[in-house]
């Protein structure tokens, strides 16, 4: 649980989380203030109106306000009424708007042309704001808004490591990591707390750009409001309708066509994987309007956004299988580990073999010193520093040995048949060599569904309320080199499925003209979930021989199998696997406007939960590292797939 009470005093007005403030002061053509002058402010989007007087210094102050265009017009007795139109209040910013009036009738109405001074004299924040234009016009990789946290200065880039599956926006600012920074939307906590395998994202909703009204990025200087950051503050805004109904249509392609092959797919002579990226939707706004039944204009206003995306991805991949020559001999021919591999072992006999040479493991036996080998007749030397019986006394074991099988070729009577039938999993080989020898393009899918709908309610000039609903569903399917039940053999190859929510209900209230509460609720969610391949499906090992598997629930599938010179194959640890970050938030702040200055004090409470679930190793693993299959204590030489076909454990090796 968190807990923060903030104080705040500025001048001439305090920071908003997700709102701005317009200020100024009133004089006359003689630079003297004109206190109690009448100042009206209006929303040119929506109608609506707040008025205040000015102080007994000539100032005045609307605070908050949310993001949008205002007009402001001030009235005083004995001059013309004058007006500033266009005023663009945008996420945190206070706009300094002065007014110098004109002796004259009230009834005469002066146009101040021109937009305020854009230079931030009100507080020493450093930071970048991008509105709705340069949201939907920069360039935006897979259309995530967080990349505009590049325009800021301090702030670098991560390495990129997909054309599009992995469009995060993830940055560092001002040398610190990813986890410093904060994300924000409609003032309230936007957070990854827990670690997103899918798509490595720190925070738990990504609105589409088109969504968002405006986006400030603070990389320092925070307002008190901002505890948890060291790197930068990310604040985001979703649009708010208007009285009039605006909405919006778009379809974002990027296909293969359009690309060159990348270097492994040149490298390996594949033909160019598949790449469709289709992100499609719509945007609406406006008054909430019932015929015959409810007005809403000028009081209650909607937004609606959809956004679709639909990704099919080839993601190239290079592995070692089988040879063909392996594969037409049922295994027993594994003269290709010599001849492909260059290189020696030597024994403690002092024997020479070929590198990749299989070893008998029923003819492991020790190395005695002083004593002849039973086989061979050897006796291992002892007569200079680095024998394997130097300075050790006599009838001590050393180690053990064992001999070769004839030209790699094996016994098939001595073949277990499950090793073979796990073996037949691998595809045949598309490329020549030993390792490296098979080149897929295995496509990974996405299907993302995701929509943001916000309501906002003005029941009188001193009381609003918004509440706003995000949702995202994001399926993926990201698979391995292999197909069939050889598949999932790295961590990230499986069925990955994102669901996140946030949401948000916030008041604001107009106690008395100087002072002004706001109370915000807050819930984010961001859950994971990852799947192996065949999950669902019980008694997979059985079929294979292998026995002692857990088969409950979503345990399904082979367990890991490793082999060295092979790739693995069967599903990688820690799956299937649960996770969840979850930010409960109440914020309340209190906004005392006193004279030209204003104090701002608030407390926020946050209930953080991130809970995991994912057992290291539900199935097992079964490693075949040649231990039994080479020069004991020298190996090296890739005959993995050898020790599984011949099955041998320290049970049944003679001194294993």
């Amino acid at each position: 649980m968190i807990f923060a009470l903030a104080l705040i005093v500025s001048d001439p007005a305090a920071a908003q989380v997700d709102t701005g403030t317009i200020s100024g002061t009133v004089r006359d053509q003689s630079a003297a203030v004109i206190p109690s002058a009448k100042v009206m402010l209006t929303n040119e989007g929506t109608s609506f109106t707040l008025s205040t007087a000015t102080s007994g210094d000539g100032s005045y102050i609307f605070t908050p306000l949310k993001i949008g265009n205002y007009a402001v017009v001030v009235e005083a007795p004995g001059f013309q009424k004058t007006s500033h139109p266009h005023i663009a209040v945008d996420v945190q910013q206070q706009v300094v708007v002065d007014f110098t009036l004109v002796p004259g009738a009230v009834t005469e109405t002066v146009e101040v042309i021109g937009a305020p001074p854009q230079l931030q004299t009100t507080n020493a924040s450093v930071g970048q704001v991008a509105d709705t234009r340069q949201i939907n016009d920069l360039p935006l990789n897979g259309r995530n808004y967080t990349f505009l946290a590049q325009l800021a200065a301090g702030v670098t880039q991560e390495a990129p490591t997909g054309r599009g599956m992995e469009a995060t926006g993830s940055f560092a600012a001002n040398g610190l990591s990813t986890a410093n920074n904060d994300y924000i939307l409609d003032g309230i906590d936007n957070n990854n707390d827990s670690v997103d395998f899918l798509n490595g994202a720190s925070y738990a909703v990504k609105p589409p750009v088109d969504a968002i009204q405006e986006f400030k990025i603070q990389t320092s200087n925070f307002s008190a409001e901002f505890g948890r950051a060291g790197g930068a503050v990310l604040n985001a805004t979703i649009k708010s309708g208007t009285n009039q109904v605006h909405g919006a249509l778009w379809e974002f392609v990027r296909n293969d066509k359009f690309d060159a092959a990348n270097f492994f797919e040149n490298a390996g002579g594949v033909t160019k994987g598949e790449f469709r990226q289709n992100q499609f939707g719509g945007a609406i706004g406006g008054p909430v309007a019932i015929p015959r039944v409810y007005n809403g204009k000028d009081k209650t206003f909607f937004f609606f956004d959809y956004e679709g995306t639909r990704i099919r991805q080839a993601a190239p991949q290079v592995a070692t299988v089988p040879t063909a020559k392996e594969r037409a001999s049922g295994y027993t021919d594994l003269s290709e580990l010599i001849t492909s591999q260059s290189g020696t072992r030597n024994d403690l006999l002092g024997r020479t073999f070929p590198l990749g040479s299989v070893f008998d493991p029923a003819t492991t036996r020790p190395v005695v010193c002083g004593t002849a080998d039973p086989v061979t007749g050897l006796t291992p030397t002892s007569a200079s520093q680095g024998d394997p019986c130097y300075n050790i006394a006599l009838g001590k074991s050393v180690g053990f040995v064992r001999d070769p099988f004839a030209g790699n070729q094996l016994p098939a009577s001595r073949l277990d048949p499950n090793a073979i039938a796990l073996l037949n999993l691998y595809p045949a080989p598309n490329g020549p060599g030993l390792f490296n020898n098979y080149t897929a393009d295995p496509v990974v899918r996405n299907d993302t569904k995701q929509f943001d709908v916000r309501v906002d309610h003005n029941f009188s000039e001193k009381d609003q309320l918004f509440g706003r609903l995000s949702y995202a569903d994001n399926p993926d399917f990201v698979p391995g080199p292999f197909q069939g039940l050889a598949d999932g053999s790295s961590f990230t190859q499986d069925t990955f499925h994102n669901n996140s929510v946030s949401a948000v209900l916030s008041e604001t209230h107009s106690l008395t003209p100087t002072t002004i509460n706001e109370l915000r609720f807050g819930y984010s969610r961001l859950a994971t979930s990852q799947f192996q391949p065949f999950a669902t499906q019980q008694g997979i090992p059985a079929k294979f021989g292998i026995q002692g598997i857990p088969q409950n629930g979503f345990n399904g599938g082979l367990p890991k199998i490793d082999l060295s010179g092979l790739n693995s194959i069967g599903p990688a640890a820690f799956v299937p696997g649960e996770r969840f970050s979850e930010t409960t938030q109440l914020t309340e702040n209190l906004t005392k406007i006193y004279g030209s200055h204003s104090f701002k004090g608030g407390f926020e409470y946050q209930h953080l939960r991130f809970p995991w679930f994912a057992p290291a190793w539900p199935r097992g693993e079964f490693d075949f590292n040649g231990t039994y299959t080479e020069v004991p204590s020298n190996g090296g030489g890739s005959t993995g797939l050898a020790q599984l076909l011949l099955s041998p454990t320290p049970t049944t090796v003679p001194g294993g």
